[in-house]
């Protein structure tokens, strides 16, 4: 419909735009913890403030307050530079770049607070998946149409064309994001079990890899765009569970439920003052 009524180069260059702010900060967010490893102990490293407030006196009231260092600027610097690039030329790798720190951020940002939200989530995307892309070719024409980095593109022809390639096999960003939250909660519930283990997060990551290879594989077999979840899905949650099932730990995992950072704050408010109390 959006097409239909807007010319699809304005709807580009909108997003062009947008897109770029957002994976500029992104993208600057995802490098400030490998800039500052990489940054010198003798590197003039100075802290700044943005401050904005509203109204006077007692009224005053702060809309903005961002703490900020030398380091985050360098960072801010470079992903600028790969944004009018990304811009300018719409390059694959700048594109990626973006995609990148949009499902690292996304991964960061949502989080489950258990494992059977997180395989009704996966189950209820797995047939939307299925749907939209067999079922319709919506999905498939929405991202060949937009050019904004809201997938991972790969190129088919980097061996002939080398970085001009143009002949491109994508992955959504939904695809990694998705399954990469119910990985983070798996990653934490092995860190609950205070095993030093991180069985069910390189089981599930492993798990992903086998997806995505096996959607690849698909792919280039029957040379139709496949709905990744498809395979993800079924890989993501059934390889933890085989080793749940394996380790006699089934019932714990699905147990397991973390709880919000406000629960958690308020549980230790408690538990302190009834020491105090005693």
């Amino acid at each position: 419909v959006v097409l239909q009524v807007f010319s699809q180069e304005y709807i580009n260059l909108l997003l062009s735009v947008y897109f770029f702010v957002l994976g500029v900060l992104a993208l600057s967010h995802t490098m400030s913890p490998l800039m500052s490893r990489i940054f010198p102990a003798s590197f003039p490293n100075k802290q700044y403030q943005l401050l904005f407030t509203q109204g006077s006196g007692e009224s005053k009231e702060e809309i903005v307050n961002y703490e900020f260092d030398t380091k985050n600027l360098v960072c801010l610097l470079i992903s600028s530079v790969v944004g009018v690039w990304y811009l300018l030329k719409k390059h694959w790798i700048a594109n990626n770049l973006f995609g990148l720190a949009f499902a690292l951020n996304g991964v960061e940002l949502l989080h489950l607070n258990n494992v059977s939200t997180g395989c009704i989530l996966l189950g209820g995307l797995f047939v939307y998946d299925v749907f939209w892309v067999f079922g319709t070719n919506v999905m498939v024409t929405v991202a060949k149409s937009f050019e904004a980095p809201i997938k991972l593109v790969f190129p088919q022809d980097l061996l002939e064309k080398g970085l001009n390639a143009s002949n491109f096999a994508m992955l959504g960003l939904g695809d990694i994001v998705i399954p990469g939250i119910f990985i983070a909660l798996l990653l934490r519930f092995d860190v609950s079990l205070k095993k030093n283990s991180r069985t069910y997060f390189y089981s599930s990551f492993l798990a992903y890899i086998f997806g995505l290879g096996l959607t690849i594989f698909v792919m280039h077999t029957f040379k139709h765009a496949q709905p990744a979840l498809l395979y993800l899905v079924p890989a993501c949650v059934g390889f933890p569970v085989i080793v749940a099932l394996f380790k006699g730990e089934l019932t714990e995992m699905f147990r397991y439920e973390e709880s919000s950072p406000e629960e958690a704050g308020s549980t230790d408010e408690s538990s302190e003052s009834e020491k105090k109390d005693q």
